[in-house]
C-alpha cells in the first residue's frame, strides 16, 4: 500500500462521492473466540468522566511523566461503550485492566515516584480501587457491554502483591517470598523468585493452610464485610476441599469477580511465573463461578446477547511467540503446555517483528501454523501493548499498515487502546514503560489533528472499517488462509467449522488512480453478487472478477 497518499485517497474515495456509502454493518456470522478482536484498556488511562476520583486513598500528583493517576475510570469506559464506540470499531471483547484496590502509596524505585494506575500492585483483591469507581461501576461497565453484545475479560495476577510501602504492609511470610529476584535462567530462577526488588511474589507453590493477613481483618471489619468474607470463604473450601492455600484464596477471590459481575474470562498475568497446575485450577474454579452467574437474572439477560459460551482464558507467558505451536519453553529448555492448563489462548509476542514481513509472508506463516501445529487452539496477535517496550510502529508513521497487519493476520486481534486512534507510543520526559501509557487522544481524534502524515479522525475510520469486517466474518481470524494473486495482491480466507461456512476475498494495495478487476474465482461465481465492505458498493462477478464503481484503498469482499 502506497502509505503517503493513503489519507488523500480516503477523502478522494469518499469525500467526492456523490452519495454516502452504505457502511451499516453486515449482519456477521456466529461468534467464535478464534475470530475475536479483544480491545485492550488501561482504565486510568482511557476516559475520565468523573474527576471527584482521580486521587483517592490520599494520592497526590507527584509522580514521575507518566507514572502517576490520570482519572481514567470503569464509568468513561461505559460512557464510550454506550456510545457505540466499540461497537462502530468491530470490538468483540474489552480486555480491562485489573479494577482491584492498588497500594494506596506510591514507589520510588529508580524510575522516579511510581504509583499502581496500572492495576497490577494488588492491595485488597476483593475490592474495587477507589480511583477506578465503585462496584456499581463494575456492574454497569459489564451489563452495558454484554447489551451491545460485547464480552469483558478481566486481568487477573496471582503472581504477586502490591510493593510494600510505609503505607502498605508486606503481607505474612507464609503467604509471601521476598526474595530472591528471579534471574529467569531457569524454572526456579523465573518461578520461585520476585520478578523485581519489592514485589512480594505469591508463594502459589504452598499447600500450607494459613490465616487471613492480619490487615485484611482490620480493614474489612472496619469496612463492615469481615463476616461476610470470611463466611463465604469457609463456604468455598468446605465446598472446594482444597486447602486454606494462598493460591486458592486468590482463585475465590478471582472467581468473585466472575459470579458477581459476569465477566467472561481472564488474561492471566504473568503466567510462566507461577506453577502451570495454577491457572488450571483457576479455570475451574472460574468456570464454576461463570455458570452460576449464568443462572442469575443479568446472566439470563446477558447470555441472550453474547451467546452461551464456555469462560475463556488467555495465557501472557511474557515472549512466547507462534512460532514456538503449543508449548512454552523456559530458558533451561523445560516445556510447558499452558493449553493443557486451563488456557484456550495465549499471547503471541512476535508479530511487533514479524509485522515488518510482507503481507503474504506474514499471513501464510500464521494460517499455516494455526491450521496445522496450533490446530484446535488460537493465539491473541498484537503489534503493541503497556509493557512491550518495542512496538511495531511506536511514532504511528504507518497506521494503515498496522490496521491490515494486525487485523487481517489469522488468529485473534488484541487491539491497544489508541491503536486505531494513531496515539504516539512517546512521551517528553518518560521513562521505560511509561511511554506506552498515555492518556487516550480523544481531543486529536474530535479535531482530527495530524500526527505524522495521516489525520486521526481517517486513521480511526480505517481502522473501524476493518474491524466491522472482521466482526462480521470469522473466516478472517480463523479461516484457512490462500493467495489468489500477487498484484494486486489478493487473498481468500475459508472457514468451516461447526456447521458455519464463511468466505471472504480481500484485496491490498490497491491503485488509486482508478479502480481495478479483483480475482474472485474459486470463491464467487460468476453472475453471483458479491459486497465491498469497505466502500459499501455491490457488484456482479463476470469472468471469475469483480470490480466496484468507487476508488478505495482495499476491497473487503463477502456475500451478503
Amino acid at each position: 500500500m502506497k502509505l503517503p497518499v493513503l489519507a488523500a485517497s480516503l477523502m478522494l474515495a469518499f469525500g467526492a462521492a456523490s452519495a454516502a456509502p452504505d457502511l451499516s454493518p453486515v449482519k456477521g456470522k456466529p461468534f467464535t473466540w478464534d475470530n475475536a478482536t479483544v480491545y485492550f484498556i488501561v482504565i486510568d488511562r482511557f476516559n475520565n468522566v468523573d474527576p471527584s476520583n482521580d486521587h483517592a486513598y490520599g494520592r497526590k500528583n507527584d509522580a514521575a511523566v507518566a507514572r502517576g493517576f490520570m482519572g481514567g475510570d470503569l464509568a468513561g469506559i461505559t460512557a464510550k461503550i454506550k456510545e457505540g464506540y466499540f461497537t462502530d470499531l468491530g470490538v468483540d471483547a474489552l480486555w480491562i485492566s485489573p479494577p482491584v484496590e492498588q497500594i494506596h502509596a506510591s514507589t520510588d524505585e529508580g524510575t522516579g515516584v511510581s504509583y499502581g494506575f496500572h492495576g497490577y500492585w494488588a492491595r485488597d483483591f476483593t475490592a474495587v480501587d477507589a480511583n477506578a469507581g465503585t462496584g456499581k461501576d463494575v456492574r454497569d461497565l459489564v451489563e452495558a457491554a454484554h447489551a451491545r453484545g460485547i464480552r469483558v475479560l478481566l486481568d487477573v495476577v496471582m503472581n504477586h502483591t502490591g510493593p510494600v510501602t510505609p503505607e502498605d504492609t508486606v503481607w505474612p511470610a507464609d503467604w509471601v517470598r521476598t526474595s530472591p529476584t528471579c534471574t529467569f535462567k531457569d524454572v526456579k530462577g523465573t518461578v520461585d523468585c520476585t520478578l523485581v526488588k519489592n514485589l512480594p511474589d505469591i508463594r502459589t507453590d504452598s499447600n500450607a493452610n494459613v490465616d487471613l493477613p492480619p490487615f485484611l481483618v482490620a480493614k474489612w471489619k472496619k469496612e463492615g464485610r469481615y463476616e461476610r468474607e470470611t463466611k463465604e470463604l469457609d463456604d468455598f473450601f468446605k465446598r472446594t476441599g482444597y486447602p486454606r492455600a494462598p493460591r486458592y484464596y486468590l482463585m475465590k477471590w478471582h472467581a468473585d469477580w466472575v459470579r458477581k459481575y459476569g465477566f467472561d474470562g481472564f488474561r492471566g498475568d504473568t503466567v510462566k511465573h507461577t506453577e502451570p497446575g495454577v491457572w488450571k485450577d483457576l479455570k475451574k474454579v472460574a468456570s464454576q463461578a461463570y455458570e452460576d452467574w449464568k443462572r442469575t437474572p443479568a446472566g439470563k439477560e446477558g447470555i441472550e446477547k453474547i451467546g452461551n459460551q464456555p469462560f475463556f482464558m488467555v495465557a501472557e507467558a511474557y515472549g512466547h511467540p507462534i512460532a514456538d505451536g503449543r508449548p512454552f519453553a523456559y530458558d533451561d529448555g523445560t516445556k510447558v503446555d499452558y493449553y493443557d492448563n486451563g488456557f484456550d489462548s495465549m499471547i503471541n509476542f512476535a508479530l511487533p517483528g514479524d509485522a515488518t514481513q510482507s503481507y503474504e509472508t506474514l499471513f501464510s506463516k500464521y494460517s499455516g501454523l494455526l491450521n496445522g501445529p496450533l490446530k484446535g487452539v488460537t493465539v491473541l496477535n498484537y503489534l503493541d501493548s503497556h509493557d512491550d517496550g518495542h512496538p511495531f510502529d511506536a511514532m504511528r508513521a504507518h497506521p494503515f499498515e498496522e490496521a491490515n497487519k494486525l487485523l487481517l493476520a489469522p488468529g485473534q486481534a488484541q487491539v491497544y487502546y489508541g491503536d486505531e486512534t494513531a496515539r504516539v507510543l512517546k512521551i517528553e520526559g518518560a521513562t521505560g514503560d511509561a511511554n506506552l501509557r498515555s492518556f487516550m487522544n480523544w481531543d486529536q481524534l474530535k479535531n482530527n489533528a495530524q500526527v505524522g502524515l495521516h489525520g486521526v479522525a481517517e486513521v480511526r475510520d480505517y481502522w473501524a472499517r476493518l474491524g466491522r469486517f472482521r466482526h462480521a466474518h470469522p473466516a478472517v481470524g480463523a479461516g484457512v488462509h490462500q493467495m489468489i494473486a500477487s498484484s494486486p495482491y489478493t487473498f481468500k480466507r475459508t472457514y468451516e467449522k461447526n456447521g458455519v461456512s464463511d468466505r471472504v476475498v480481500v484485496a491490498l494495495d490497491l491503485p488509486q488512480d482508478r479502480t481495478v478487476a479483483i480475482p474472485v474465482a474459486g470463491v464467487f461465481g460468476d453472475g453471483q453478487t458479491v459486497r465491498d465492505a469497505y466502500t459499501g458498493k455491490t457488484a456482479v462477478v463476470m469472468g471469475g472478477k469483480v470490480q466496484f464503481d468507487m476508488r478505495a484503498p482495499v476491497a473487503l469482499i463477502s456475500q451478503d
